[in-house]
């Protein structure tokens, strides 16, 4: 029982670091995006002019 528990704490705390650490990308790379998308559109610009 004592070996289950271990094997379940230690699974809980991989889930909970891997979840933050999934959101904290997330938010990271929708920041990307938009600066990706920002650059695209200076460029275009540029090649228009």
């Amino acid at each position: 029982m004592e070996e289950f528990m271990a094997n379940v704490l230690q699974s809980g705390f991989s889930v909970a670091v891997a979840s933050y650490l999934l959101i904290r990308m997330d938010h990271r790379l929708e920041e990307l995006t938009r600066a990706v998308v920002r650059l695209g559109s200076v460029i275009e610009g540029k090649e228009n002019n």
